[in-house]
């Protein structure tokens, strides 16, 4: 039957409803070749019976049907193994099925998202995202810019007094007393050089006067 209640089997439902059937059969054969194995051993004993009885004839006819018992057994095997194989060739052609669908949902969610994406769109997109960022850094880099000069001499004054100012102090050194002898030595040193010019003029300007006045008196000496 291809219809189920007036509905039409899927490939699914085909296929499992296959593998139940061919299951079934694999259960039948293996419950018949126990019961073949199973009347084998009693007819062995049979035979081993009727040998000791001298029951030849009986004996003859046993083990023929112990041939054809053992040949049921081996065409039970044999079946079995047909029916595995056509099992498995039907697990095979489900799990391709159910790749073939996988791949056509995915197949389909593919095509519907290279429909959304449109190239020139993305484009212009990623070509406005790169102008932006352009943007953003050139205006981080001008507010770090203004926030260093405005900040950066006196941070930078303040890191140079702090650091002569540990050096010193390693030293031993303090930094007053140095700036107050600076000027001291200065002024000492010019005023010891304007010093020695005028003492310079000043002998000059007595010789002078002295011998002005020797000439005077010579001249009165000769009147």
């Amino acid at each position: 039957m291809d219809r189920l209640f007036g509905k039409r089997k899927t490939p699914e439902e085909m296929l499992r409803q296959n593998q139940r059937a061919l299951n079934k059969a694999m259960r039948d054969l293996d419950r018949e070749r126990v019961k073949m194995e199973n009347q084998e051993k009693k007819v062995i004993a049979d035979i081993k019976k009727m040998a000791k009885q001298g029951q030849m004839d009986a004996v003859k006819i046993m083990a023929k049907d112990l041939v054809r018992t053992r040949r049921y057994v081996k065409k039970f095997i044999l079946m079995k193994a047909n029916i595995q194989a056509v099992s498995l060739k039907i697990t095979t052609l489900k799990s391709t099925n159910t790749m073939a669908n996988a791949m056509k949902g995915v197949t389909k969610a593919m095509s519907a998202m290279n429909r959304q994406l449109k190239l020139p769109q993305i484009q212009k997109i990623m070509m406005e995202f790169e102008k932006q960022s352009e943007i953003m850094e050139m205006k981080e880099d001008m507010m770090n810019d203004a926030i260093d000069d405005a900040m950066g001499d006196e941070e930078d004054e303040e890191e140079g007094d702090a650091i002569v100012a540990q050096v010193l102090d390693e030293l031993g050194l303090q930094i007053g007393d140095q700036l107050s002898d600076l000027p001291t030595a200065n002024g000492s040193l010019s005023t010891a050089t304007k010093a020695k010019p005028a003492a310079a003029a000043a002998e000059g300007g007595v010789s002078d006067a002295d011998a002005d006045l020797e000439a005077r008196l010579n001249n009165l000496k000769r009147t």
